[in-house]
């Protein structure tokens, strides 16, 4: 009889040792996906959850620390493009570069969403593409634009778009981009470019 108890016994505290070493084994890959979860990875999440019911809406603090209330439209490699939703650019649409966001504010199903495991069959072209091709795209259609930047805002029609800046033709809103028009040309770096608003 006390056979059987010393058995049961040592039979019990093994159950429990794998458990834990199975539970410590599951807290450690978790860790690791963490690690290399990207924020492009977690926007991803939120967005493609959102695309199965109600309508997405996102804030975001901007490095200049302006918030936005966004409803995303595409997410590319580098860049979120959105409706803007705040009553100032009603019914305007913008880009965002990803490095221009300081901080993404979330619900908590949202939070939840962003952390899921991403499917890798779920990949869109877009989301290969890289903010340069937007901005060449722009040019192209002569889209008239509004670039929040670090030294202010400044509008006008994109004329180039190199591999790290852009050239900008500066002119008023609303007019087109002709030479009387054109008050002066900027370079203006990649980098520098915290929100286009499309005009």
């Amino acid at each position: 009889m006390r056979w059987d108890d010393l058995f049961d016994d040592l039979e019990g505290q093994l159950d429990y040792e794998l458990q834990a070493e199975v539970a410590d084994l599951c807290l450690h890959e978790e860790r690791e996906r963490l690690e290399k979860l990207s924020l492009r990875t977690r926007l991803s999440n939120v967005v493609r959850s959102a695309s199965l019911g109600s309508t997405l809406r996102l804030r975001v603090v901007l490095v200049s620390g302006q918030t936005l209330a966004l409803r995303p439209t595409a997410l590319g490699r580098d860049w979120l493009a959105a409706d803007l939703l705040d009553s100032e650019s009603a019914r305007g649409q913008c880009v965002v570069p990803l490095a221009a966001i300081a901080a993404v504010l979330l619900d908590e199903e949202q939070i939840r969403a962003s952390l899921a495991v991403e499917s890798a069959a779920t990949g869109r072209g877009v989301e290969r593409v890289g903010l340069p091709f937007v901005l060449r795209n722009l040019c192209r259609r002569r889209r008239a634009v509004e670039l929040d930047t670090r030294a202010g805002v400044v509008a006008g029609t994109i004329d180039r778009v190199a591999r790290d800046h852009i050239d900008l033709a500066v002119h008023p809103l609303g007019t087109l981009r002709r030479g009387p028009e054109i008050a002066h040309y900027r370079i203006v770096p990649i980098w520098q470019i915290h929100v286009i608003r499309l005009k």
